[in-house]
């Protein structure tokens, strides 16, 4: 039998770590609150929970910082929770390496959607799945992308990245030369009820290209006031 996904919930204000921890324990997660980010990292070591649901306004350490510090040691997914709204402030998040982004006051449905659908995103595809499912991966001259089980291997490397520059990666080099809008790329990998604006995709090409340099066969190309290709040569 399958454990339950863990959930770290990261927020100094106890009524809202306990709804949420209320709202996902119904769901059949397993939460553990914590709140400051000092006790957020060393919950992250011991825990070793499948996604965090982190605030940004925290004592001492705060979610910024323990967005960067998680994400220099895993790729485990992050949510963060804030009740500022400035485009700015998503526009770091996501430089930093979270995955989504969940404005406060927030509805407890919605929450666990998108919990839901990034565990989703993350989570590789169980064997007896990838069996009745075709394979999804494409490679090219030192690069292989798979979106059975999200691996991505540079040059003999393995690449860590969160599900969201994967599936980005990926759908950009399985139409390779063809040109992708913003909007495209946002209604395709965010879908359509995301909340959010085309400085995502440039966030996320932006952190892709830091980790998949050009190489003489391929490159990730800007097409200026268009959007973005895989560009092959």
């Amino acid at each position: 039998m399958t454990g339950k996904q863990k959930i770290l919930i990261v927020d100094d204000d106890e009524n809202i770590a306990e709804l949420i921890s209320l709202y996902l324990t119904k769901e059949c997660f397993d939460t553990k609150i914590v709140y400051n980010g000092e006790d957020a990292l060393a919950a992250f070591e011991t825990y070793q929970p499948n996604l965090i649901l982190l605030d940004l306004m925290l004592p001492g350490i705060d979610g910024y910082q323990v967005c960067r510090e998680v994400r220099a040691r895993s790729s485990v997914p992050v949510i963060m929770l804030s009740a500022k709204g400035e485009v700015f402030d998503k526009v770091l998040g996501l430089e930093l390496g979270a995955d989504d982004y969940i404005m406060k006051p927030f509805d407890s449905k919605e929450m666990v959607a998108r919990v839901r659908a990034v565990l989703r995103r993350y989570n590789p595809a169980k064997p007896e799945e990838a069996d009745k499912n075709r394979t999804k991966s494409v490679q090219y001259d030192g690069l292989e992308i798979n979106l059975t089980n999200y691996s991505v291997v540079c040059d003999g490397r393995q690449v860590e990245m969160p599900p969201k520059e994967l599936e980005l990666l990926y759908c950009l080099a399985s139409s390779p030369n063809q040109v992708f809008t913003r909007e495209q790329l946002l209604d395709r990998i965010w879908g359509y009820e995301y909340v959010g604006d085309t400085r995502t995709v440039d966030v996320h090409i932006k952190r892709l290209r830091e980790k998949i340099k050009d190489h003489p066969h391929w490159k990730l190309g800007t097409v200026w006031g268009i959007g973005y290709k895989f560009e092959t040569k």
